[in-house]
């Protein structure tokens, strides 16, 4: 396996990439200004390395409150990340909607129309490599990522989970704390793996449960701290700060 320094990609596909691996600042996009000539030469022609952006997809399935997040944290003027792409496996997704109002780019890819699910995924796959995406992350996506998409993005797939992993993990996460009795609940970012909410741990947020909580207070009071961490995690990574070792992901200082 070879390791690439840290380089500006412009227009490649990962098929063009085998058996290279790259850092997450391999995928970001410079802007550039644009040349003059003046007496035969070029003048005002450089790569303005300082606002180098990392690209983040988000795949989605409803709302999208968490790339909501993502979105506005991405607007702050010393954001390292940009969102490049929005896909949704639900045409009426509001998140989809949202993407759009935005003008980004956003995509439905349906996966009743694409069978069978490797043949969705490679759609899905095209879209982020036309997009030159460095990370996947999951808000609210409501399907299980195959084995397709997980090779062709392997360790730079992102979801987030309310509740405090390995805890409670699939649909209905607050409720099943609330079920169970506990006192702490929270939310959990996490690499993805071929599993249900089974992959490295990158950072948790605590959220305590109070003794009259319904679903929907402990929801909104973790959806809080969801918001918070997403972007934090994103952050981490196109800093080239996370490392994943076994089950563990270890944050660089």
């Amino acid at each position: 396996m070879v390791e690439l320094a840290d380089t500006l990609v412009s227009g490649i596909s990962e098929s063009n990439l085998v058996g290279v691996r790259l850092p997450p600042s391999a995928f970001f996009v410079s802007q550039r200004s644009t040349g003059q000539r003046v007496n035969g030469s070029v003048v005002n022609e450089k790569i303005k390395s300082m606002n180098k952006k990392g690209r983040v997809a988000i795949l989605l399935s409803g709302r999208g409150s968490n790339f909501e997040a993502i979105y506005q944290s991405s607007l702050k003027e010393d954001a390292n990340f940009e969102i490049a792409v929005v896909i949704s496996d639900k045409e009426d997704a509001r998140g989809l909607e949202r993407a759009r109002e935005v003008s980004l780019p956003s995509f439905f890819v349906s996966p009743k129309e694409l069978k069978p699910k490797e043949v969705y995924e490679q759609r899905i796959v095209a879209i982020l490599q036309e997009h030159h995406v460095g990370l996947v992350c999951l808000a609210g996506y409501m399907r299980i990522v195959g084995q397709q998409l997980l090779d062709a993005y392997k360790g730079r797939i992102m979801n987030i989970h309310p509740a405090l992993l390995p805890s409670f993990t699939g649909l209905h996460a607050q409720q099943q704390a609330l079920d169970y009795g506990v006192k702490v609940s929270g939310c959990t970012v996490h690499f993805v793996d071929p599993g249900v909410d089974t992959g490295p741990i990158i950072l948790q947020a605590a959220v305590a449960v109070q003794d009259n909580d319904t679903e929907e207070t402990l929801s909104n009071r973790i959806l809080k701290k969801e918001h918070h961490i997403y972007s934090r995690a994103i952050t981490l990574f196109f800093e080239n700060r996370l490392k994943i070792a076994g089950r563990k992901v270890i944050i660089a200082p």
